[in-house]
């Protein structure tokens, strides 16, 4: 099994910023704009980001005119996050299974696929709480994760990635209850010993969500399918992306 807390190293590492360098970051931005649209907020709206990276989406944000809080668990993260600090612009270092501020925000966010890394569902249920509980009544959280089914059938098993003298050797599988990818770094000039590391996320569904979410006092309102806000198919959609409603 991988090791419970894989992501604080991974996410840590220098390896970790070189593969994942060149996500596309148009499909993202234009993801975030379309969101915004949707969900019209007021301006100067109070908007926390959970598990935020380097911050490039807080800015997004920030730069659209609200008020942005980041928070992340990678101090490498958050470090360079905290470069772009404004007078709108915050970023702390913190776990999301721990309270944060609470009854502060409106609009809270966690975006591609950064949640079910954690080894138990009590955590799991520890970090919508966090989220629940950052909200004022009425607040809106929006979640984006993968597609259980898509993601299953779809699945690129594995291939190499090579940045300069290092190469990634990547493989993917699932089983009844998570996805793994495991990360495999050689550098031509230190071929012994190799880094070996192990993402893993928990298959989560829909209703899995939705009783999660409820617990904390947060009702489902929509579900989309993809990054331009279309209809969700349990089978055909790439993306499961929810809004839900604080009571």
């Amino acid at each position: 099994m991988p090791d419970k807390a894989w992501y604080k190293d991974w996410f840590n590492s220098h390896y970790y910023h070189l593969l994942y360098q060149h996500r596309d970051d148009r499909e993202a931005m234009a993801f975030i704009h379309t969101l915004i649209r949707y969900l019209s907020p007021s301006p100067g709206a109070r908007m926390v980001d959970i598990a935020c990276g380097k911050g490039r989406h807080s800015k997004v944000l920030a730069d659209m005119g609200f008020d942005v809080t980041g928070i992340d668990l990678s101090a490498a993260s958050i470090a360079e996050a905290q470069k772009l600090e404004t007078d709108t612009l915050h970023f702390y270092q913190h776990d999301m299974r721990l309270p944060f501020w609470i009854n502060y925000y409106q609009y809270a966010f966690n975006f591609f696929t950064s949640f079910g890394y954690f080894r138990t569902r009590r955590e799991h249920d520890n970090a919508i709480r966090t989220i629940a509980q950052s909200l004022q009544p009425g607040g809106i959280f929006v979640i984006d994760y993968l597609n259980v089914h898509y993601s299953e059938d779809n699945m690129e098993k594995s291939w190499q990635s090579a940045v300069g003298d290092i190469t990634f050797h990547i493989t993917k599988w699932h089983d009844e209850t998570h996805f793994f990818k495991q990360i495999q770094v050689s550098e031509k000039q230190n071929v012994s010993p190799k880094h070996l590391y192990t993402e893993r996320v928990a298959k989560f569904s829909l209703g899995d969500f939705t009783e999660m979410l409820a617990y904390q006092h947060l009702q489902v309102q929509e579900v989309f399918g993809n990054y331009e806000l279309g209809r969700y198919d349990v089978y055909k959609s790439p993306r499961m992306i929810i809004v839900a409603k604080k009571n």
